[in-house]
């Protein structure tokens, strides 16, 4: 069974997100359990969490199909000491909200090397990161998303995804999110039936689609190998609607959530319809 939802709003408090969900027809949902444009804000209050978790009751959504996002400000592989350990730091509190709201995984995006240090030495300190707070925490694990490899972000090849899950040491808590808008700018050409099945063949033998603990799912506003992250909303951009015919019919991407970042979230609502309609209709 497919779990399709958005990237919902938390305004007001993070217990109103599996509200926002419902609203819009979703079975799964990601959102911020903090604000993701600052570095420091308060705790969640004990009300906030209660409410969290009797919303999420009360609308049927599992842990297992709620994907929260720590902050764009992170990067877990910092070449200086300053800005790593801020990141730690704060990569750990983005870890122990998921804790405290029962929630158990936690979207990141991997790190830049900011042309600072080699792209190995960047890999290595992601990994050590994520070692870090892990042992810090319990019952969250850590999901990696693939980039677009815009700048000096890593992460855009699965080669380079492998090299830090091989780093982590508790393997039980680390996985991956595939992006397609990501996947597809960075190279990846899942737009074709041959490309998209060439894709997670290898994604398969290079990582293991055992690691694969969900997706968002994005048109894009820029082409194959521009290496650049824009959204589009389904069928208005580069990709087009049949790869999300293929996922949505693929039964390896059962179980897992499936997240919509599109940029016009009006159309959220209609979005999701639009891909429960894709179940069982072959792509033209």
């Amino acid at each position: 069974m497919k779990y399709v939802g958005a990237h919902v709003s938390t305004s007001g408090g993070v217990e109103n997100a599996p509200v926002n969900a419902h609203s819009i027809g979703a079975k799964a949902f990601a959102l911020f359990t903090k604000n993701q444009r600052q570095w420091v804000v308060k705790p969640l209050e004990e009300r906030n969490i209660f409410a969290f978790k009797e919303n999420i009751r009360q609308y049927h959504y599992s842990p297992d199909h709620i994907l929260p996002h720590d902050s764009y400000l992170i990067n877990l592989g910092h070449p200086e000491k300053e800005g790593l350990d801020k990141s730690r730091k704060a990569f750990l509190d983005e870890m122990q909200r998921c804790e405290q709201l029962g929630l158990n995984r936690l979207n990141f995006h991997p790190g830049s090397h900011l042309k600072k240090i080699s792209e190995a030495d960047c890999l290595k300190r992601i990994s050590e990161s994520v070692n870090l707070v892990l042992n810090k925490t319990s019952g969250v694990s850590a999901v990696i998303e693939n980039t677009a490899g815009q700048g000096t972000n890593l992460g855009y090849t699965f080669e380079q995804i492998r090299v830090i899950i091989e780093g982590v040491d508790d393997k039980n808590r680390v996985g991956v999110c595939f992006d397609t808008c990501h996947a597809y700018t960075a190279g990846y050409d899942i737009k074709t039936k041959e490309g998209y099945e060439e894709t997670f063949k290898q994604f398969d033998e290079i990582i293991g689609l055992s690691y694969l603990k969900g997706m968002h799912l994005n048109d894009s506003k820029k082409p194959l190998d521009s290496h650049v992250d824009r959204h589009d909303n389904l069928g208005a951009g580069w990709l087009g609607l049949d790869v999300f015919k293929r996922i949505m019919n693929d039964p390896r991407f059962d179980g897992i959530p499936m997240i919509l970042e599109t940029p016009d979230d009006s159309k959220w609502a209609g979005e999701i319809r639009t891909l429960y309609s894709f179940v069982l209709k072959k792509p033209d």
